[in-house]
Formats: C-alpha cells, structure tokens, sequence
C-alpha cells in the first residue's frame, strides 16, 4: 500500500511538469496569431455620435420646471454619446443666436451606444417662475422667457420648444442636467 501511494506522488510531479510545458507552449503559439484572429472578428468601437446624425422632436414637459429631450441617432451609422448637454435660450430664429445657460451637471456620466434609431435621454430642471401670469422668482431676480431653447450635443446644437407650446421660463441663468442615458427602442 505504501508503494502505490508514493509511486502516485513520484508520477504526479512529472505529469504536472509535462502538462504545464505543453499548455505554455500552446498559449506562445497562438499568443499574437489568436489575439489578431479573435480582434478581426469584432467590430470595431463606434464613433462619436455628431450633431448632423442626432434629431429630437420637442421638450417633453415633466412637471413645472422640468422637461426631458429624447436625441435620436438618424444615422447612418451607430455611434457613442457621452456626457452632460449644453443649454441655451434662444428665440425663434436662429439657434446661433442664444443665451449659454450655466449647466449643473447631474449623476454620473457614462457612454451611449446608439445604433441607427437608438434614442437617449437627458433631463433638464430649471429654477421655477413663481406666481400666476408675469411671475415672480423667489430670489428676486426677473423672470427669463423664451420660446426655444438649443440643446448642445455632438459639436452642434438642436433647437427645441416645449412639447405643449408655450415657452421655458426660469429664474436666473442656471440649468440642471443629466447625463445622457439609453432610452426607448
């Protein structure tokens, strides 16, 4: 009995050693070779999405001071979205013509995958106009009212009105926004 044991544990050394040796030479020999094979067969990272390939229809109205703006990637190709938007009043005319709001970044940011026809989300929370009719801020500021407001994403911007038409209406020139976050189809 006790020469079977220990002829087991004089084996299993060199059994082991033969093992390993064979399994490294394996992995050297398809180190490089299988990394390029496994790299070819995958697709490589999207691009940044670009405001030309992004629309949205409207702010959708949440509540009194908040809205929500769905970006929708056109195409023609997927791309990534990453961070916080830009905001700015505008009238009706051009976008160029805006006032930059000061943007409070909310959460946390991490990148969107879109694919042609993914959409993500930001929302937007703007200090409320007081009162009825003409308003008053808490802070004793004047009320702010515009028509539009330009949405900053993808180097460019996107002009939007509220959803139920009237106008934004703030107190001060501060804005809080989330992150972009995947939504929708």
């Amino acid at each position: 009995m006790k020469g079977t044991t220990r002829g087991r544990m004089t084996g299993a050394p060199s059994r082991w050693l033969v093992a390993g040796a064979v399994t490294c030479g394996l992995v050297l020999a398809t180190g490089p070779a299988a990394a390029a094979q496994e790299t070819a067969g995958q697709r490589a990272p999207a691009a940044p999405c670009v405001s030309d390939q992004l629309i949205a229809n409207s702010a959708e109205r949440i509540g009194g001071s908040q809205v929500r703006i769905t970006v929708i990637n056109d195409g023609p190709e997927a791309c990534v979205l990453r961070g916080f938007p830009t905001v700015a009043l505008a009238g009706q005319g051009s976008p160029d013509h805006n006032k930059p709001l000061n943007v409070v970044r909310q959460g946390q940011a991490n990148p969107v995958q879109l694919a042609v026809g993914g959409q993500a989300s930001t929302r937007l929370t703007f200090t409320p106009v007081l009162g009825e009719a003409d308003g008053y801020c808490a802070s004793g500021a004047e009320p702010t009212v515009a028509p539009s407001i330009v949405l900053g994403v993808g180097g460019g911007g996107l002009q939007l009105a509220p959803d139920d038409g009237g106008e934004f209406a703030l107190c001060g020139t501060t804005v809080r926004a989330t992150a972009f976050r995947g939504s929708g189809p």
